[in-house]
């Protein structure tokens, strides 16, 4: 046992080997994720092997048409395995669970549903043939190095980063940016959505290292906007910004737009303001329907398996001349929420009306194609599992945006909808939320990205809305993240450090008080969305909608429209004119200080 055991951990760690190209796998069995696998599995002695895919990956294409085509390995899956292909999108419960292991992820399971075999990336049909073949010779688990899985973890009773901690997070947060080109400190250079944003928080508060990191990311990643399209490219390899994979996904479009955005608000650079609206441009153009709603995503190969180096390198016209990549035209609950904040917080630069009525478009079809009673969200049309923690967040959060760049307070009220819909489904018993309501073979489990997110919500929503409830549920996603073994798991983690600083201090409070109709109201109600600082709570009050959600200060009836701002300690005097909005916050926050 322990030699065969020996010989599977060595084919594991075999080089790719090269072959030949085979015709499509279509005749590979291939099964949906169903529990009842696992049980057909036991009755016939088999396992079960996922190929977790993605519809945009290259090397999932490769996989196909090498590895999964070569007949060999189609005999070997046929005669000991189950197959089971799964598009990572269609199940944010399984991407979650596989992402550390890329795309294609390759999971064989036993009849019990223990793991065997987690592995990354393309396999070559050789090295493929020699690992199916050790399984079955030996099917015993490989032992994989999993802190969280593998150890009893007893959750943290306080709700915020012990300053032990947050000394370590803060010095990884810095240490693992790379000085010299911008990006986390890798192979790999991206955008790190939680890195930038902590990044340009602290620039505002007067980091000069934070301020110079954000701006190295953010011109670095310039590179990765497509000339020709707009969009953006999901990552460089090399170590640099200027080879890319080309594939344009979602996530990236959506985080990219909105740091753009909250990037000019903070700079008044006009190249994050250009490029952002470069995003726009492209999802207007090839990830929007018909109906106004957002795709998925846009493949990486004009022709399936092939590299398209040479295509990307093309105009416009030249491109079109040979084809466009496949757009999977899926509609998720989650892609919209993603586009529809980014799109919320573009409108909050000024820049045009038109992108707050895309975003209010797709949130209206959403919710009346993609909606729960409850308040809630499925994933798409009909989801097989679910619902989904990343759709209602992704919504929820999605709504918060739009009454911050509308004043109508019909979003405020679907947003804490949709986060008291979180709060019943969601909530794991000790802390944190679960990437999933379904109870099956794998058992949902709560993921850190999906909980730095829930914890901002509904922090968030405490300060809009005064209920207290909310901020309850704040700490119980906190009590999951500042958990020792949970928060210095990973390599950096500034999405942490993030939530921890916004649950410690309140947000800047801005607030305009007048007509919605009066035009003076208006400009200072631009001028208070143009605020750099993410972390704020900005209102519009007009007292014939009544009182304030959270009607947590008493403002003075005057005869012309004012704003007022207020920090933790502090509140303004009235203010009339827009250009004193800036100027205020500056004088507040230096009086707010310990001297």
């Amino acid at each position: 046992m322990k030699q065969n055991r020996f010989l599977l951990t060595a084919v594991l760690t075999l080089t790719l080997v090269a072959h030949p190209a085979f015709a499509s796998s279509a005749s590979l069995p291939w099964k949906t994720w169903q529990d009842s696998h696992f049980t057909q599995a036991k009755k016939e002695q088999r396992f079960i092997l996922l190929d977790l895919e993605a519809v945009w990956c290259h090397w999932c294409h490769v996989m196909e048409q090498k590895t999964y085509s070569d007949p060999r390995v189609a005999a070997l899956i046929a005669k000991h395995y189950i197959p089971v292909k799964v598009d990572q999108d269609a199940r944010p419960d399984l991407g979650k669970r596989y992402e550390d292991y890329g795309w294609p992820a390759t999971i064989v399971f036993d009849a019990d549903g223990r793991e065997i075999v987690k592995l990354r990336g393309y396999i070559a049909p050789e090295r493929m043939i020699s690992i199916l073949e050790a399984i079955v010779k030996d099917p015993s688990p490989i032992r994989y190095f999993d802190y969280l899985r593998d150890n009893p973890i007893e959750i943290s009773s306080e709700a915020a980063l012990s300053a032990e901690n947050r000394e370590e997070l803060t010095g990884r947060f810095y240490r693992t940016h790379d000085f010299k080109v911008g990006g986390l400190h890798q192979e790999q250079k991206f955008m790190d959505r939680d890195s930038v944003e902590l990044a340009l928080s602290l620039g505002q508060a007067g980091d000069t290292r934070a301020a110079q990191m954000a701006r190295q990311t953010l011109d670095g990643a310039l590179n990765l906007i497509d000339p020709a399209w707009g969009g953006a490219y999901q990552y460089s390899t090399d170590g640099d910004w200027n080879h890319h994979h080309f594939e344009k996904i979602m996530s990236v479009q959506s985080d990219y737009l909105r740091l753009y955005a909250n990037a000019w608000r903070a700079t008044q650079d006009a190249r994050y303001l250009t490029a952002a609206k470069s995003i726009r441009y492209y999802v207007k153009n090839f990830l929007t329907s018909h109906e106004g709603v957002f795709y998925v995503s846009q493949d990486a190969d004009l022709v399936q398996g092939e590299h398209s180096e040479d295509y990307f390198k093309l105009d416009d016209a030249s491109r079109r001349a040979l084809g466009v990549p496949r757009v999977d035209k899926h509609v998720y609950s989650r892609e919209n929420g993603w586009m529809i904040s980014a799109l919320a917080a573009l409108a909050q630069t000024g820049a045009d009306d038109a992108e707050l009525q895309e975003a209010i478009t797709a949130a209206r079809w959403t919710e009346k194609n993609r909606g729960l009673p409850g308040g809630g969200f499925r994933h798409d049309a009909k989801d097989s599992a679910g619902p989904y923690l990343d759709d209602n967040l992704a919504m929820a959060r999605a709504y918060l945006a739009l009454y911050v760049a509308s004043a109508d307070r019909q979003w405020l009220i679907k947003s804490h909808r949709t986060a008291d819909f979180i709060a019943k489904y969601f909530k794991a018993d000790k802390g944190g939320y679960l990437t999933s309501v379904r109870r099956g073979k794998l058992m949902p489990r709560p993921n850190v990205d999906e909980n730095i997110q829930t914890a901002r919500l509904f922090n968030a929503l405490s300060h809009y809305t005064g209920r207290k409830d909310f901020r309850k549920r704040a700490e119980h996603a906190m009590r999951y993240l500042v958990t020792d073994e949970i928060a210095t798991y990973r390599r950096t983690e500034p999405g942490i450090l993030l939530a921890d600083r916004e649950m410690r201090s309140d947000p800047v409070h801005i607030t305009v008080v007048g007509p919605k109709g009066d035009a003076n109201a208006l400009a200072l109600y631009q001028r208070a969305l143009a605020y750099p600082q993410n972390y704020r709570r900005i209102e519009w009050w007009d007292r014939k909608e009544g009182k304030l959600p959270n009607a947590d200060v008493a403002y003075p009836k005057l005869t012309k429209a004012a704003a007022f701002i207020c920090t933790d300690k502090i509140c303004s005097s009235p203010i009339y004119e827009a250009d004193e909005i800036a100027r205020t916050i500056v004088r507040l926050s230096k009086a707010d200080s310990p001297s």
